[in-house]
């Protein structure tokens, strides 16, 4: 682990600068606004590691696949999230030497990520090898107002010389991402413009043609006054900069206002891009930096109110759950139904693709429970849209007659992952979607999308299960081969548990949305049945033959479900015996080492009872924890939360605790050496459950919301908000008590601790 990040309520700091970790911190600074993001990159130039990072939401190149022996139903190309044309840049140049950190002796170097109000600031000291010294102070933020709009105040103090500082405000297109093949650059120009004081860049993607304007104008004061200035505009292909001689005198403060846009054709037409972009530009430099911060400050103070988790006496876990809660709001806002959560956001550039499994199973009950509930909605309504490209994608593999096949990884609905046993058989992905159709109404009681989207799509991933599985001669019982589940330490395997009890769910969710739809929009059923060609008796029986008699591995003796076919012929070591130096698993041991092993990557036949709890006992769920647990490694993001909210229903008040502390400081202190990568967005959403459902006990069943609260004993208190049905509760939690405030004019029933309680509008609830 790293741990050299100060621990703070409301804010990530760091003091000092630590070059070797100076990736890490770009990916844990990173900011956002839902509709671009950016890395915490320096302003000035700087020659040590980096990964440069501007990102515009929906913009992709689509990466011919490379592979030595190509497989039919092969993905044709891997989407790559593209860095995009940096609007950051600010060059400084001082008595012919550039600023440079990598070249500097840096003093009272701070770092911090303002979480409260949304900024980034840094400051430092550098003395440079020409003996100049000066301080340095900037911040900036993508607005959540003007989401277009990203700002910078970047001051520059001189301590000991007067004389001339050269300042070149820049955008640079001419950038490559890091995962390119043979630095390949992804971008064309299609146009460029500089004037006094602003420029502009329209690049295209190449394949995909998507075109983005950049766009920024800048201001310059010095102590506090607006000044003059001559600028030599730079023009050359791929960029435009203004570079500007500034005489100062020792002490005095020199302060550049740079105001800069993205503008997609995604969202504007590719005539009036550049033009648009000029606009946007032209009313962010008139509102002013500090009118833009004013306004980005108070949306956040409104996203607080809703999502805020307050935790008292732990300062490392206030800290963490307010870091993932803050990324999550920044990174999706639900504006957008094109858009969904990519498993990094806007904080690198690895896994690609936007979408994966992870937002249904882990990101919509963030959504349910903070935000309006048609923020959830549009992120089921995303997988609608892509259902005609799930039919295609199963038709590549060989399904028939309507059977979908969700992707792994996409961008537009199309499979785009580049690892072929996972776009084979990591196919549990479609039981993840069906489940979230079922979370959501489960959750909001909007049983009409059934009729409206959710029936046609789980319709067809029903017709995908059924042909998926066949009956096994053997065993008299249908099985699934070769499949991977969501422990990906194990490849090509026969009879997942999860994979194989996901799937007759599915089935039998699917039959009793079919009979719900029949009978309270019986013309809208007869048109999906018309526009699908579904024919229910026949299909609906096959559904239940499989459903009768599936097979499902387990060991009666031990009184667990095994993972899959013949998993205890693995030489079975808890994780604690291994020599600490062996992990993580997935960067010191060969993959043939990790696939013969028992170790798995994360929660599987766990994840499994955590999302069907309610069909199992508390003692299974209690020997399968007691004996997965200590074999797994938690190499995967997704694993801790689920492992913490199962510790939790099982009193584990240690375990629950040390799964939570790790699913929340995953990234701030770097659990499994790869936070340089860019942050993992997607399990963030899985920090808020832990709490919410962990320690909060939060499920909804038969129509009710349920709480079973209990606390850690490090903590005196915690508290959280959740909508449900038109009410907003808080949920205060302590030691001695628990209490419950409907902050709304909707009254609400709930069960709190077994026990039925009506709360009225505005009323609160002490126990």
């Amino acid at each position: 682990m790293k741990q050299y990040l100060k621990a703070d309520p409301w804010s990530i700091i760091e003091e000092g600068f630590h070059r070797a970790y100076n990736e890490n911190s770009e990916s844990i600074f990173s900011i956002g606004n839902g509709r671009m993001g950016q890395r915490a990159n320096f302003e000035e130039k700087f020659t040590g590691k980096t990964l440069q990072g501007s990102y515009v939401a929906g913009v992709y190149y689509p990466d011919k696949t490379r592979v030595g022996w190509w497989k039919n139903g092969y993905p044709e190309y891997f989407a790559k999230v593209l860095n995009a044309p940096n609007w950051i840049g600010i060059d400084i140049t001082i008595n012919g030497k550039a600023l440079d950190l990598n070249q500097c002796e840096v003093e009272d170097f701070r770092r911090e990520l303002n979480m409260k109000e949304g900024y980034l600031e840094r400051s430092f000291i550098a003395k440079m090898k020409n003996g100049v010294k000066v301080k340095v102070n900037s911040k900036r933020f993508c607005s959540i107002v003007e989401d277009e709009v990203g700002a910078i105040r970047y001051s520059i103090t001189p301590l000991n010389y007067s004389g001339v500082i050269d300042i070149t405000p820049y955008i640079d297109a001419d950038i490559v991402n890091k995962d390119s093949n043979y630095d390949e650059k992804f971008w064309n120009e299609i146009d460029r413009e500089v004037r006094r004081r602003q420029g502009y860049i329209v690049a295209e993607t190449k394949k995909t043609a998507f075109q983005v304007a950049t766009g920024m104008k800048f201001s310059i004061t010095v102590e506090e006054e607006d000044i003059d200035f001559d600028s030599k505009k730079i023009n050359k292909e791929k960029y435009v900069g203004n570079k500007v001689s500034i005489g100062v005198s020792e002490g005095s403060e020199l302060v550049v206002y740079k105001y800069a846009a993205y503008l997609s054709s995604e969202n504007h037409s590719k005539k009036e891009l550049l033009g648009n972009c000029k606009s946007v530009v032209k009313n962010a430099f008139k509102k002013g930096f500090n009118t833009l911060l004013s306004e980005h400050k108070n949306a956040w103070a409104a996203k607080w109110e809703e999502s805020d988790i307050i935790i008292e006496g732990d300062v490392s876990a206030q800290q963490g759950i307010r870091f993932n809660i803050f990324h999550l709001n920044q990174t999706y806002t639900g504006e957008d139904e094109r858009l969904n959560i990519g498993p990094k956001g806007f904080t690198g550039e690895k896994y690609g693709g936007s979408t994966y499994w992870d937002t249904e199973a882990y990101c919509l009950p963030f959504y349910l429970s903070t935000a309006d509930q048609r923020v959830a909605r549009n992120l089921l309504v995303y997988r609608h849209r892509h259902l005609e490209k799930a039919i295609e994608n199963a038709g590549k593999l060989g399904f028939v007659k309507g059977a979908a096949l969700y992707p792994m990884v996409t961008m537009n609905g199309e499979e785009c992952h580049n690892e072929w046993e996972i776009t084979f058989e990591e196919i549990h992905r479609n039981g993840a979607i069906a489940y979230a159709i079922y979370d959501y109404i489960n959750y909001t009681g909007d049983v009409n999308y059934l009729a409206e989207y959710g029936l046609e799509v789980l319709i067809g991933i029903a017709r995908f299960w059924k042909q998926r599985v066949h009956m096994s001669a053997a065993k008299g019982k249908y099985v699934m081969l070769g499949v991977t589940g969501p422990n990906e330490y194990e490849n090509n395997v026969n009879n997942n548990w999860y994979t194989n009890y996901i799937a007759t769910w599915c089935m039998k969710y699917t039959l009793e949305s079919i009979a719900h739809v029949k009978q309270t929009s019986p013309q809208r059923y007869a048109e999906i049945c018309s526009k699908i060609n579904f024919i229910e008796i026949r299909e609906s029986d096959d559904w239940k033959e499989i459903i009768d008699n599936m097979y499902y591995p387990e060991d009666k003796e031990k009184g667990i479900f095994l993972q899959q076919d013949n998993f205890l012929d693995k030489e079975i070591i808890k994780v604690k015996d291994l020599d600490p130096t062996h992990l993580p698993l997935n960067q010191k041991w060969s993959w043939d080492r990790i696939l013969r092993s028992c170790f798995i990557k994360q929660a599987d036949v766990l994840q499994g009872l955590y999302f069907f709890e309610d069909q199992f006992d508390v003692d299974t769920i209690r020997r399968n924890f007691e004996f997965y647990e200590p074999i797994t490694v938690h190499e995967s993001s997704l694993s801790p939360c689920v492992h913490s909210i199962q510790a939790a229903l099982l009193g584990m008040e240690e375990k629950a605790y040390e799964m939570y502390l790790r699913t929340a400081r995953l990234d701030l202190d770097d659990y499994n050496n790869d936070t340089e990568d860019g942050l993992h967005i997607t399990s963030m959403a899985g920090t808020w459950m832990a709490i919410v459902k962990g320690f909060g006990g939060m499920r909804v069943k038969d129509d009710k919301l349920h709480l079973n609260p209990f606390i850690p004993k490090k903590w005196k208190g915690f508290a959280f908000k959740i909508r449900f049905r038109g009410a907003l509760l808080q949920i205060k939690v302590g030691q001695e008590k628990t209490e419950i405030l409907n902050l709304s004019d909707t009254p609400v029933s709930i069960i709190l601790n077994g026990k039925d309680y009506a709360l009225n509008a505005v009323e609160n609830l002490v126990l």
